[in-house]
């Protein structure tokens, strides 16, 4: 299995040359050449290097957990921890106005982390390109693996910054420093497109080896792309179009995963976000962890490692990714069980009487709720690590229970070895009904949305207290045709977006790409900095915070070659 292969440690795992001469201006120790690996067995070793290499963030440069850019910037959660100074980094993104393109961790760092993951992929696609079919049979599956992950770095350097470089395999050092990051908005979506789609083209539809990408994976994550790509934007962020044909495309290619009948909800929601039941048919493609494989620390992620609670003996740090109230009266549902769209946050709910959506206790840390599904040690407000400024909500979805074999606390921090999902089957469900509604077909996106609420509503079997009763008054019920109309359908979706990956880190994400996160994230803001008077000088600014600085470092490094993002001058 890829969570055996992923255990061997090569050298060719220090092969991070090329991809961004400032990211990886060093010569590893112990490092080998390119041209010492040509046999298909060092180049398999290649391979598993570079799917390691998506792994390899870390706490203050994180490349697949998106907390810190997509909650903590958006209206799912604060930033936690031992007040605004406590990794002020995210204080800064937190406010949107503090950052600047001279910040180091979360900015150039998290830049050169992702760098070095497209590096990976480089160097092993040349490595692979020089194989013959005959000696390596292989060779196109695993182009195709490469080049999906190549993209898949690609995607969220596009999320995070936008305006990126681009370069693939057979670029030299000289070229590299020749790119531009002054590609059109399409353009660069394109290049991205192109990779997953030679991935489709040449990715068997099933592996073998679990965590290898396959056919059904690149075309969902080429959905995703053309889903962005589809609202399109002009050089200052403001969607001024939403591409239909592309929306088409996006139904197409979500439909062949859909129709794969590989892939299905899991029963519980819970069991996306527990180790014993990773690897689901709900699981689409993921980053595999693992402990106990003979390493000081394993193989693990300790990119979430900031965000478990800080006064419980079991964890003892650090309280970060604390939710908002807003996202916890956001689960408040009305006499009929569904979200209360205009009026969910006039008040602080009263979490003792409102009915809620029962994915508010997969999700957030709860006095007196179980946390993590253990009932014998139900959340407290004394694990809280500063209330006074963050409120007493806590964040539990990417984290696990102390007892669990995939917990490893590492000094202060906690990892896990539990996979990380990139796409999962209920993403590609709300993917496609996004697209029908903006084609105007909002009446397809009604059972899908469906779907994940059905789910939602029967997603109570773990969440019962020691006596058997419920923390929470459950209400939740399926969407009807009854004024099912396109703005109620878009707003329906993306409530159910929100609360289906809360905390997660895509909520700001959806928003960016929606046109709506000035007026909604300064909307949230004059109500949430009356609530929490250390956002009283936050403020987003359309046309500038939508996307992160180029790093200042890059930009001087490559001459000034590196074109600097609208408002960062």
């Amino acid at each position: 299995m890829m969570k055996n292969i992923l255990k061997i440690a090569f050298i060719s795992a220090l092969l991070l040359s090329t991809a961004c001469k400032k990211a990886l201006d060093y010569t590893p120790k112990g490092a080998v050449s390119s041209s010492d690996l040509t046999s298909p067995t060092a180049v398999e070793g290649l391979v598993t290097a570079a799917y390691a290499a998506i792994g390899n963030g870390d706490m203050i440069g994180p490349i697949y957990s998106k907390w810190a850019f997509g909650a903590v910037r958006s209206d799912d959660t604060y930033k936690g921890g031992g007040g605004t100074g406590d990794v002020g980094e995210i204080d800064a993104m937190e406010h949107y106005n503090l950052v600047t393109p001279t910040i180091d961790a979360f900015v150039s760092r998290t830049w050169k982390n992702l760098f070095k993951s497209i590096s990976r992929a480089n160097v092993a696609l040349r490595a692979v390109n020089n194989l013959d079919e005959s000696t390596y049979p292989q060779k196109k599956i695993r182009q195709g693996e490469l080049r999906f992950l190549r993209a898949h770095s690609y995607f969220t350097m596009k999320q995070l910054y936008k305006n990126i470089p681009i370069f693939d395999e057979n670029a030299t050092a000289d070229d590299i420093l020749k790119v531009s990051n002054d590609l059109s908005n399409d353009e660069s979506w394109n290049k991205i497109a192109d990779d997953f789609q030679f991935a489709v083209d040449n990715l068997p539809e099933t592996q073998s080896e679990i965590g290898r990408a396959n056919k059904y994976a690149a075309q969902a994550y080429l959905a995703k792309v053309k889903l962005y790509q589809a609202y399109e934007q002009d050089e200052t962020h403001h969607v001024t179009n939403i591409n239909q044909s592309r929306l088409q495309e996006v139904v197409t290619l979500t439909q062949a995963v859909i129709s794969s009948g590989k892939y299905h909800l899991n029963a519980d929601i819970a069991d996306n976000f527990l180790p014993e039941t990773e690897n689901s048919a709900e699981s689409i493609f993921a980053i595999q962890f693992t402990i106990n494989d003979g390493t000081t620390a394993g193989r693990m992620n300790f990119e979430d490692g900031l965000n478990y609670p800080h006064g419980a003996p079991q964890y003892g740090c650090c309280g970060f990714n604390a939710a908002s109230q807003n996202l916890v009266n956001a689960h408040t549902t009305d006499a009929n069980g569904l979200p209360n769209f205009e009026t969910f946050n006039n008040s602080i709910a009263n979490l003792g009487t409102a009915t809620v959506d029962p994915r508010l206790d997969h999700t957030v840390g709860i006095d007196g709720h179980p946390y993590k599904y253990d009932n014998t040690k139900p959340f407290s407000n004394s694990w809280v690590r500063d209330p006074g400024v963050y409120g007493n909500f806590h964040t539990m979805r990417n984290q696990q229970l102390a007892t669990s074999g995939s917990y490893f606390k590492l000094g202060p921090f906690m990892g896990s070895a539990k996979n990380y999902d990139v796409l999962r089957y209920d993403d590609i469900l709300l993917i496609q009904a996004e697209a029908y509604i903006e084609l105007g077909q909002q009446e397809k996106a009604l059972p899908l949305i469906n779907q994940i609420r059905a789910r939602a509503a029967t997603s109570t079997g773990r969440l019962k207290k020691l006596d058997g009763t419920f923390p929470s008054n459950y209400k939740i019920e399926e969407y009807t045709s009854a004024g099912w109309t396109q703005v109620y359908a878009r707003k329906a979706l993306q409530w159910e977006r929100r609360l289906e990956f809360a905390t997660e880190g895509e909520r700001f994400f959806d928003l960016i790409r929606w046109g709506i996160a000035e007026q909604t994230l300064n909307a949230y803001l004059d109500i949430e900095k009356v609530r929490r008077p250390f956002l009283a000088t936050a403020h987003f600014t359309a046309g500038r915070d939508e996307y992160l600085p180029i790093p200042q470092s890059e930009i001087t490094f490559t001459k000034g070659l590196y074109k600097q993002n609208p408002g960062y001058n």
